[in-house]
């Protein structure tokens, strides 16, 4: 991998352990990373049991001072599932103290800190769904509800073809499916499906109709911990989209502005505006959240949108996930296998698969550093 910032000295190995099996394990491992490090960890926890019956929580460590004037903000877990991938690269920017990489370049070093906010969800991320336990999309929950809320009359069209009362959907309902594509597209399609709803309260992509725990969680812990930031850097990682292993960046402030630094720290990037991106525009991402919370600073971020698998195995799974929390299952079996494909279909267990993304991952956080320090010493310097 073209890497201009060097390589972080980890064996393959190493990188592999850093992945977890479950929530509860990736959880312990966060954690000693950051009692390994003598981190605080600020943990908000859910009043909720998880799916081994452990705790839940979203827990936060700061890496670097309290007053820094700097900060990259690294999310994981914002769709539960997908929390696999983003804790393992969390951890093991931990293990190796990140800000601490810095402290040879003294310009601008000392007043950045890292902020790690792990698991936004949860209760997806030990259930294995995308959603909330108010069967949310925390993507789509990040909108203004005094306000009238997104509608979304193409999703109402196709809601009960993306989950029908059987599993698997019989033929005539994956045709009617297949039919709505064809008039308007796969992109079309897409845009229906994932856009975002708030009428559907079992359905796909639901926003729902007031604000999530997950996002009550998220604004508190950035009142906290980033009030006197200047600079602001994110990092929100995902999976599921795209090809095989690939961390796509794309683009994620809400300002035009920083396009030219974005891709200045972390290279070419994609858009969900200019129809560049896998993904589409959603109607409530948690970057709104960074935005209203932290007004005071310049808000630079990127999703990392890992590929696994192709498009129509993802969607599959999501839809079979989706069914079983809406109609239930009696057989036992078949409901452990859609779980398990749930899971396969947005964190492949496979050696390749994790090093990849911890060398895209590791590479995004430092060079998010970089260039917060670099910008830096160019304003000292001017």
């Amino acid at each position: 991998m073209n890497n201009p910032h060097g390589d972080i000295p980890l064996e393959n190995h190493q990188i592999a352990a850093l992945f977890s099996a479950n929530y509860a394990e990736a959880r312990d491992k966060f954690l000693r990373a950051a009692a390994r490090r003598g981190l605080a960890v600020e943990s908000h926890e859910l009043a909720l049991a998880g799916a081994q019956g452990e705790v839940l929580a979203t827990d936060v460590v700061l890496d670097g001072p309290a007053d820094a004037s700097k900060m990259l903000v690294v999310i994981s877990g914002v769709h539960g599932v997908e929390g696999f991938c983003g804790s393992a690269i969390q951890t093991g920017m931990l293990d190796l103290g990140a800000p601490a990489q810095a402290q040879a370049r003294p310009q601008g070093a000392h007043d950045t800190a890292v902020l790690y906010v792990h698991a936004v969800n949860p209760y997806g991320f030990s259930h294995l769904r995308r959603a909330t336990q108010e069967n949310i999309d925390l993507n789509r929950n990040f909108v203004d509800f005094s306000k009238p809320l997104p509608v979304n009359a193409g999703y109402a069209e196709i809601h009960e073809l993306l989950l029908p009362p059987e599993w698997p959907p019989q033929p005539r309902t994956e045709g009617l499916l297949d039919a709505y594509r064809e008039r308007h597209g796969a992109r079309g399609l897409q845009r229906a499906t994932s856009l975002g709803q708030h009428v559907h309260a079992d359905g796909l992509h639901y926003g729902g109709t007031e604000p999530a725990w997950s996002n009550r969680t998220f604004r508190e812990i950035l009142k906290r911990y980033a009030p006197k930031v200047r600079e602001l850097a994110s990092i929100d990682i995902h999976t599921g989209l795209g090809p095989y292993g690939v961390g796509e960046r794309i683009f994620a402030s809400f300002d035009e502005a920083v396009l030219e630094r974005a891709t200045r720290w972390w290279g070419e990037l994609t858009s969900v505006t200019t129809g560049t991106s896998t993904s589409i525009p959603l109607t409530g991402p948690i970057q709104t959240a960074l935005a209203e919370e932290c007004p005071q600073a310049l808000h630079v971020g990127i999703c990392l949108e890992y590929g696994t698998w192709p498009m129509a195995r993802v969607s599959a799974a999501m839809r079979a996930e989706h069914w079983l929390h809406r109609h239930g299952c009696a057989d036992a079996a078949k409901a452990t296998a859609i779980r398990q494909e749930m899971k396969d279909a947005f964190f492949p267990d496979a050696e390749d698969w994790k090093l990849a993304a911890w060398q895209q991952g590791s590479q995004a956080c430092r060079q998010a550093l970089r260039g917060l320090e670099e910008d830096a010493a160019a304003k000292l310097a001017a």
